[in-house]
């Protein structure tokens, strides 16, 4: 097993089709899906880019092994695999909230 994370704001996984494969906008605005290797790693991505996003976010655990579009690390040495395709629902091995302090922080997951 391939472990990776993907951050989602809680709405766009609350509102995504169950049934279908998850597509996110960086799909359609990059060509791939952003993922972070490791814990630590995720909580540093996640602030470096949405500090200042005030929504909810969730971790995604995925299994890279079980995700059928194509993967690969476009930066080698960095935790960053980008998915060239959507998710597949049975790559999904589970959610964790990602907590924050009252400043907007992330701190880790729940």
């Amino acid at each position: 097993m391939r472990e990776t994370y993907h951050l989602i704001p809680v709405e766009a996984w609350t509102g995504a089709d169950p049934d279908a494969a998850l597509a996110r906008e960086s799909l359609a605005d990059e060509g791939f899906i952003h993922c972070t290797d490791g814990a630590d790693a995720l909580i540093a991505t996640a602030n470096r880019h949405y500090r200042d996003d005030p929504r909810d976010f969730l971790a995604l655990t995925l299994d890279l092994d079980r995700v059928t579009s194509p993967w690969r690390y476009d930066e080698p040495g960095k935790p960053y695999p980008h998915i060239y395709g959507p998710i597949d629902r049975v790559a999904i091995l589970g959610t964790a909230a990602v907590r924050r302090d009252a400043s907007g922080v992330f701190l880790d997951l729940a």
